[in-house]
């Protein structure tokens, strides 16, 4: 590395060559001499006096090198006993100016007045409104700070470090005149007044990855000073109200997320706290919310400490309207660290893609990028085991039939034909094991006729339940067994859910009147179509045994409550329920015009008949 030059020294040139003479070596030699005397004077005889600080010099603009971050160390004292040092000089910017890093993936906004970052874009993505998606959040921000600040245990030293003017020098290609400069790159930011000596430097690649090491010095003693994001991400899937329905509103949630030892773990915000120390070995520590994260990743996990904060604030219900009504959202922060004092880490702000968090390693015990990657970041629920095959399955139809945004409706709707005609033989067994039923009924009703005059509570009806199961058993027929495609589809439905609000691939997937698979249909179509093929299904569908009032709730009450609870829920889970109405319902039809079919309906007219001469 290139070593720090003290700017104050100067070189001093060798003596010219020619014409002096004797006389001029002469003079030099007597003047030299009577310096020599004179030093000789002062350091054998004269007692040391300490003199008057002198005023700090102001510094020269310099070049600064990137310094390895080393641990504490106590300043070396003198053997003859420890000496008032110089006071070191000021390093600070007259003005505040800004700087930009850009590279393919983002556009980062700094301002010397703390070193830290105002505006974060994702040149990927764009939030709700369609603009450029910032992940920093402007009003949380302001009040609790930005990213890439300073946090310390001293209020004071904090606000110092995070409203002082830095002098800023970048390695390699310099800004263009309107601040720009492009990855890769190396941003260094140096303050020194009152003590106190900050350098922070940032590394840039063409990646969402970016290296960070600070150093902070107060008096030359290490200050524990950690790198923080304090003021949750700014995508407005985060602080945007995502269900205003029926009165209710509700935000999506922001979790704290971490791993230590390889195990991924996660809390959301109502269970993390404020100002909490966490002296932890950390593998990485983030703020997240559903599709986008902010994870610090130690360059020691050893050493690592974080800070997590949480706060709250009032935004808006509509994001375009700022005088809309005002609802509290949960603001999560996080700050990481060495417990060393100087700080050494990486961080990752961007898209919760799997693929790429595959890709971001932390540290492995060798100091070498080994260890767990960020792919837990995507949490698939309780229900992973089947979410994420569920994921890979959709993203393959959706990667054949092209890469389009458009594609994941079909890949939703090609997946639940397919999946609906595996289970087809399930639910003609189930309409199999309804027949039987249907058939063996007359024999159930002699049971329970020879039973009716003894009361429910009588242990003579435990005898009725044993002849009931033992003709079930002679015809071969499992109670259960008609349940068991809705039993199937419980697991699959729970997975789709979590698919939908966790895939980053699904945000903004558009359909042709959908603008986003992950939120609810604007136009209620999907419900309507819910509603719609439910019902017709319940009534063409035989239910000889059931009563006319349980039927009459079941064809009506029911198609009418699935298709407001799906009219609140994204608008892909929606697609896939409305395709498994249409397809149930078309299987139905089927079966009416099979022999099978016709047989039940015969069954159900002669039961209706019964019951309506009673």
């Amino acid at each position: 590395m290139p070593e720090i030059r003290n700017p104050n020294l100067q070189t001093q040139g060798s003596p010219g060559g020619g014409g002096g003479g004797g006389d001029m070596r002469s003079t030099m030699g007597f003047l030299l001499l009577v310096l020599a005397v004179f030093l000789g004077y002062q350091y054998f005889f004269m007692k040391p006096k300490p003199g008057p600080e002198q005023p700090p010099a102001q510094s020269q603009p310099q070049s600064t090198s990137i310094v390895a971050p080393q641990a504490p160390s106590i300043p070396a004292q003198s053997a003859r006993g420890a000496k008032s040092q110089p006071a070191a000089p000021q390093v600070s910017a007259s003005i505040e100016t800004g700087i930009t890093v850009e590279n393919e993936l983002f556009k980062i906004v700094f301002t010397n007045r703390g070193a830290q970052v105002k505006s974060w874009i994702l040149k990927k993505y764009s939030d709700s409104t369609g603009k450029p998606l910032d992940m920093v959040q402007p009003q949380a921000a302001a009040r609790f700070g930005y990213p890439l600040s300073l946090f310390t245990y001293d209020s004071g030293l904090t606000s110092q470090l995070n409203d002082a003017l830095y002098q800023v020098s970048v390695a390699g290609a310099q800004p263009t005149a309107t601040g720009l400069v492009l990855a890769p790159t190396s941003i260094t930011f140096h303050y020194a007044a009152n003590g106190i000596d900050a350098v922070k430097t940032f590394k840039f690649d063409s990646s969402y990855v970016i290296s960070i090491q600070t150093q902070v010095r107060q008096n030359g003693s290490p200050v524990r000073a950690l790198v923080e994001w304090p003021a949750g991400l700014g995508d407005m899937e985060e602080l945007g109200v995502t269900m205003s329905r029926g009165g209710a509103q509700t935000r999506t949630p922001s979790y704290f997320a971490w791993s230590i030892d390889g195990r991924h773990s996660s809390l959301a915000s109502p269970k993390v706290s404020g100002n909490a120390t966490l002296d932890e070995p950390y593998q990485y520590a983030s703020i997240m919310d559903l599709y986008f994260a902010a994870a610090f990743l130690p360059g020691d996990p050893g050493r690592a400490t974080a800070v997590t904060f949480h706060n709250s604030i009032d935004l808006p219900t509509d994001p375009t309207d700022p005088n809309s009504k005002k609802t509290p959202a949960d603001v999560l922060g996080v700050a990481v660290g060495d417990s060393t004092g100087d700080t050494n880490l990486r961080l990752f702000a961007g898209p919760k893609q799997m693929d790429l968090l595959k890709t971001i390693h932390s540290t492995g015990p060798g100091g070498k990028l080994d260890g767990p990657s960020l792919e837990p970041l995507v949490e698939f629920g309780w229900m992973a085991v089947i979410s994420k095959p569920l994921y890979f399955a959709l993203r393959f139809l959706h990667n054949s039939l092209g890469r389009s945004a458009y594609n994941w409706g079909w890949a939703i709707i090609i997946f639940t034909a397919v999946f609906n005609l595996i289970m087809l033989p399930t639910r003609i067994s189930m309409m199999k094991q309804s027949l039987r039923m249907q058939r063996i009924q007359p024999k159930l009703d002699a049971i329970k006729n020879r039973y009716r005059h003894l009361k429910m509570n009588d242990p003579k009806r435990a005898e009725m339940n044993t002849e009931m199961m033992a003709l079930h058993k002679a015809e071969g027929i499992n109670p259960v067994g008609g349940c068991l495609p809705l039993l199937l589809q419980l697991p699959l439905f729970s997975a789709y859910y979590y698919v939908l609000a966790r895939a980053i691939e699904l945000r903004q997937a558009q359909w042709f009147w959908l603008h986003d698979l992950s939120v609810a249909d604007p136009h209620y179509i999907l419900p309507g179509i819910i509603i719609f093929t439910m019902f017709l299904t319940q009534y063409i569908t035989p239910s000889p045994g059931m009563d006319p009032a349980q039927r009459r709730m079941m064809a009506i009450v029911m198609p009418i409550f699935m298709g407001f609870f799906f009219g609140h829920l994204a608008s892909g889970l929606a697609l896939y329920m409305s395709t498994s109405g249409v397809i149930n319902m078309l299987i139905q039809i089927a079966i009416n015009q099979s022999s099978m079919g016709k047989e039940m309906h015969a069954h159900a007219a002669r039961r209706n008949s019964k019951a309506a001469k009673r």
